[in-house]
């Protein structure tokens, strides 16, 4: 079935579960640990501002995050039917216009959500919310540069909800070496993106979407993908060096070489590596986050 066709089906309701698929709940945790990373880095005991973390992690997960996946699967409908067509939209699970409908409701409840934390906490909300639209909505769909797209997902995932928890917890802006270190392992995290597009490789050939496994190759995407993953971290461990920190900075370091030999086999096959690497190498960059998160409490100073 086409996808011109499932917009037509039968079919007048959304299942459930396919709704909940198409917010697909394991993207979540990246923009929630990363809002966590901005708690932990404040140097405010979570205990004193509950509802503010508590509302900030099911605003950068469930709302912002699966907004902007529904966003993105209503507007790659055509792109989603070559690569997974048995995702709920192009499958007809969920038929006629309701991604559409779906993506500018949780849009809404974003925006509404966003005003609990305060100036600080729906700044960075509008900021999320229209970095979603942007990458993935005609005509600015900044999805199709394998620059610009990861480049604004990985500020997305990793930036800007570490700098939002830090913001919104302190209640005012963060220091700067929060600022820098939140911004390199968002740098960082377009390599992360960049691997996730080796799945999206055909449709995307097909539909014009220039990502960088589809402009350089496979091999070529994934050895950028490595190095700009890991020369942030390199800088991250550099910086705590400098400021102080040189245990934080030594388990950075041997998370950061575990990584690498983990990219030692991503390399040897990468478009179908890519997905493992996903689930082991990524996990060691984000531990690597918390890790350098601790090292900035009570740094206020050194601003």
């Amino acid at each position: 079935m086409s996808v011109s066709e499932t917009l037509h089906t039968s079919r007048r309701l959304s299942r459930p579960r396919a709704v909940l698929t198409l917010l697909k709940p394991v993207t979540w945790f990246p923009p929630i640990w990363a809002y966590l990373c901005g708690v932990v880095a404040s140097g405010v005991a979570p205990g004193t501002a509950p509802l503010a973390v508590l509302v900030g992690m099911v605003l950068a997960g469930p709302v912002v995050c699966g907004m902007s996946q529904a966003a993105n699967d209503w507007c790659d409908r055509d792109v989603d039917a070559i690569n997974e067509p048995d995702r709920p939209i192009p499958s007809g699970q969920i038929p006629g216009r309701w991604g559409l409908w779906i993506a500018l409701c949780i849009t809404a409840l974003a925006l509404a959500l966003g005003t609990v934390l305060g100036p600080w906490g729906f700044g960075a909300t509008v900021f999320g919310v229209a970095a979603a639209w942007a990458y993935s909505a005609e005509p600015i769909r900044l999805k199709r540069s394998g620059v610009w797209g990861p480049g604004l997902v990985g500020l997305c995932y990793e930036g800007l909800p570490w700098f939002t928890g830090a913001a919104v917890l302190a209640a005012g802006a963060p220091p700067l070496t929060t600022v820098a270190i939140a911004l390199l392992y968002a740098i960082g995290a377009h390599g992360i993106m960049t691997l996730n597009d080796f799945k999206a490789l055909e449709g995307d050939r097909q539909t014009g979407v220039n990502s960088l496994p589809v402009t350089l190759g496979p091999e070529r995407a994934a050895r950028v993908a490595c190095w700009v993953m890991g020369l942030p971290q390199v800088a991250v461990i550099a910086l705590l060096l400098s400021w102080g920190r040189p245990v934080h900075a030594l388990v950075i370091a041997v998370l950061l070489a575990a990584q690498v030999l983990a990219m030692r086999v991503l390399l040897t096959d990468p478009k179908g590596r890519a997905p493992w690497y996903n689930a082991t190498g990524v996990s060691l960059y984000v531990s690597g986050m918390m890790v350098a998160a601790f090292a900035l409490r009570n740094m206020e100073g050194m601003s």
